[in-house]
């Protein structure tokens, strides 16, 4: 097998590597965990804490402000493929300090939006910031330093994104009630400027072979096996196609269900304090998952996983359809556990198989294509409800789709690369 460089053999000095008494990857892991951490108030699961102050103080309908969501999560996703690109040419520790003073900047607008043009420019800028190009950057970074432990080191990092979707929407709701939304946003925006922006620009390093490290921390007894898919090359295999379309499930009707989760409540006789607890196990139980996912998945094919995860899915939305004071929590857990699933699966499977010379390219297109569809879910849902009065039956209609995943994934098997001899 021909295996092509990963990065230029020229090795490179860093103070704060060589001072490492650990392997600096596991530096990289801690600091790429902050990193998912503070995407969360251009995530779905913050947004939705503030929607309905948005919706009362600017005196827009629900369904108009999903429309202004998913034209402007769309909208922002056409920019992830240039900052994936960006990413491998400049490496990760430039971007991460572009992103997250932009994405800092981005909370701060948030707090002066003033009618649905301002609200459309301020959706923008926090999902293309947080949700995309946050979350790409700290993944891009762990993923290049860590291969065979690739599974555990991104499992470990979604703690941090775990222990923002426990904690943060209740933050948001204390922070509200102390002053408003707009204030609220703003402090946000401060916390992310004094957390990753700095962290970043310590800690994040490029590939490990250019400091003369090598991924996992040891050094290695044979050629490490790794085939290098360009994206046009990637984008040809069934396999990309079978996870980005799972993804998108993921993406589009999870992000429904945390979008509309105070109304959805509120349909079946819950209140908002229910709402809010619901985020307590969800966001616990997401962080087992995440690294019960990538423990599996050093041992197991990633498609076995996809089947499990769809098929919870799938559960998880027909549960959403019935729900009551008894059942919520487990509701939280089942989310939870198909979260972590997916969010480990969907983070290291492409350069699992696709390998990681332009593994910011690929994901780039991958996490566009992820938010878009983070886009439409909560449109498809608010529209389902305008046409059939209620949530459920657009909710029963769209578990189909997972299901029929599920049931195909075992069966498609790993691509192979074409070397031309």
């Amino acid at each position: 097998m021909r295996l092509e460089p990963t990065e230029p053999s020229k090795t490179k000095r860093s103070r704060i590597i060589k001072a490492s008494p650990i392997y600096y990857g596991w530096i990289i892991l801690i600091a790429g965990s902050i990193g998912m951490l503070m995407t969360m108030p251009g995530q779905t699961v913050s947004v939705g804490v503030f929607l309905d102050s948005i919706i009362a103080d600017l005196g827009l309908s629900r369904t108009k402000v999903a429309l202004m969501y998913t034209f402007a999560t769309l909208t922002g996703s056409f920019a992830l493929p240039f900052v994936g690109r960006f990413i491998d040419s400049r490496g990760p520790r430039l971007s991460v300090v572009i992103i997250a003073s932009l994405f800092a900047l981005a909370c701060v607008f948030m707090g002066f939006i003033g009618g649905l043009v301002s609200l459309f420019i301020g959706f923008v800028l926090i999902r293309s910031l947080g949700q995309g190009a946050l979350s790409l950057v700290s993944i891009h970074v762990i993923n290049i330093w860590f291969v065979r432990r690739r599974g555990l080191a991104v499992g470990l990092s979604g703690i941090g994104f775990a222990l923002g979707t426990a904690f943060f929407p209740r933050l948001i709701e204390t922070l509200t009630q102390s002053f408003d939304w707009r204030t609220a946003y703003m402090l946000l925006g401060l916390l992310v400027a004094v957390t990753i922006l700095p962290l970043g620009a310590l800690l994040f390093r490029g590939h490990p072979e250019i400091y003369g490290l090598e991924p996992d921390g040891s050094a290695q007894t044979k050629p490490l096996n790794e085939e290098n898919f360009t994206p046009a090359e990637a984008r040809a295999t069934l396999t990309f196609w079978l996870y980005v379309i799972a993804s998108f499930c993921v993406s589009a009707l999870g992000t429904a269900l945390l979008f509309h989760n105070y109304d959805i409540f509120a349909e079946q006789g819950l209140g908002r304090n229910l709402a809010t607890q619901v985020f307590v196990p969800l966001g616990f139980i997401l962080l087992l998952s995440n690294i019960a996912t990538g423990y599996v998945l050093d041992r197991v094919p990633p498609r076995f996983v996809l089947s499990a995860a769809q098929a919870l899915l799938g559960f998880v939305l027909i549960m959403s359809t019935q729900l009551n004071a008894q059942n919520f929590l487990f509701y939280g857990i089942a989310m939870g556990l198909m979260q972590g699933m997916m969010g480990t699966l969907g983070n290291i499977v492409y350069a699992y198989y696709f390998g990681r010379k332009h593994i910011g390219a690929i994901k780039g297109q991958v996490t566009t294509i992820g938010v878009a569809a983070s886009a439409l879910g909560p449109l498809i849902l608010s529209t389902g409800k305008d046409v059939f009065g209620s949530y459920e039956m657009i909710i029963l209609l769209v578990a189909s789709i997972p299901f029929l995943i599920a049931l195909i994934a075992p069966f498609i098997r790993p691509p192979k690369k074409q070397v031309l001899s």
